[in-house]
């Protein structure tokens, strides 16, 4: 189901123009940002505000229609973060450009969608020279 664009331009500034998930920035990508179903349409979940995150491509890509992920502390499966009922501060920090999951939902998120990968973290390392990141957390 599409997405109307008042709906996403609703969501892009709500995530203030970053993935809800690993926080890397639209500004310096080159491929637009997805809007990502929370709870996937197969699972009913609806096209509404508070189903719909703001995603990085990989991110997006790497989620899919997952809700649950692996922690590898626990060895058991866990929910994957919801960016619009979770708090992303319960359930991660940084240390320096790298994210650190806190939690079975955190940790299992952070592997799930690889959110330390070489990538995002050059990416980050170069909004950190820049004074971008970390970034400021949207509630």
């Amino acid at each position: 189901m599409s997405v109307s664009l008042g709906l996403r331009l609703q969501v892009v500034e709500r995530a203030n123009g970053r993935c809800e998930y690993c926080r890397l920035s639209q500004a310096s990508q080159e491929a637009a940002f997805h809007i990502d179903h929370i709870v996937p349409i197969s699972a009913k979940g609806g096209t509404t505000f508070a189903n719909l995150a703001l995603a990085c491509v990989s991110c997006s890509l790497r989620k899919g229609a997952k809700q649950t992920g692996f922690d590898p502390l626990t060895k058991q499966q866990a929910s994957l973060f919801h960016p619009q009922r979770d708090l992303w501060q319960e359930h991660f920090r940084w240390d320096a450009e790298r994210i650190v999951g806190l939690t079975p939902t955190g940790r299992a998120t952070e592997a799930a969608l690889s959110m330390n990968r070489p990538l995002a973290l050059a990416i980050r390392t170069e909004e950190m020279l820049m004074g971008r990141h970390p970034p400021a957390i949207v509630p």
